[in-house]
């Protein structure tokens, strides 16, 4: 059986005050405990800035990276930074968080022991950490999304997808990646309005401003490529 794995770390986390680093540790309990609810995912949190999660069913990987990465760029971080922090910080506004989806196996799967061993992992561990997101001197952060499979026509097929989703939720503000994430969801246009207080009319501004039927085609080609490789 094979599953889409995903790794994750926040980006300059350690530019963040430490009130901020908590709330997002404390954000990303919720977060977790959603996609367990929506995905039957198994997730968990290791050193509150780096996230590994299993989707189980494997074509919906690139849903749930993208509710992850919609939904650590619409935490609200308002503590002052200090000067020498202040890119960090904008970085952190910009992007949240590098993801990468790992495609394979697993030898060992025992998430109420919480294990989790094979390729899938592997594959996702690797790419996030040969991605450098900075330097001593300043940060450099080219992408934020990855795949990675044993695959390579996989691997080229969807690497410019991502890169290219990476750079529209780069773009996007803090309420359109609310919105995405309650989309991404699977929730409907009015309970979005209903849970964020807004009119039905305004979800649907920010779903066309972020670039929602795009995003949508995306998910439901990795969901169709995935599921014929299963």
């Amino acid at each position: 059986m094979k599953y889409s794995v995903i790794s994750g770390d926040i980006v300059s986390s350690t530019g963040l005050p430490t009130q901020d680093r908590t709330f997002v540790e404390e954000k990303l309990n919720d977060l977790l405990q959603n996609l367990k609810e929506e995905f039957n995912v198994y997730g968990r949190i290791i050193k509150g800035d780096y996230i590994e999660c299993v989707v189980p069913d494997a074509s919906q990987g690139l849903q749930v990276a993208l509710a992850i990465k919609s939904f650590v760029k619409a935490i609200p971080i308002k503590t002052a930074a200090n000067k020498s922090n202040d890119n960090r910080i904008k970085q952190f506004k910009t992007h949240g968080i590098r993801l990468a989806i790992g495609y394979g196996e697993l030898s060992r799967y025992k998430p109420e022991e919480g294990i989790i061993d094979g390729v899938a992992i592997y594959l996702s561990g690797r790419e996030i950490s040969g991605e450098k997101t900075y330097n001593k001197e300043r940060i450099v952060i080219k992408n934020t999304l990855f795949f990675a499979s044993e695959d390579e026509k996989l691997n080229r097929n969807f690497q410019p997808l991502l890169a290219l989703l990476d750079v529209l939720i780069s773009k996007a503000t803090s309420r359109q990646c609310e919105v995405l994430f309650l989309k991404l969801m699977n929730n409907q246009e009015d309970e979005i309005a209903q849970r964020l207080g807004i009119g039905q009319s305004a979800v649907n501004q920010h779903s066309t401003s972020v670039g929602w039927n795009a995003i949508e085609e995306a998910v439901n080609y990795y969901k169709f490529i995935i599921s014929k490789e299963a």
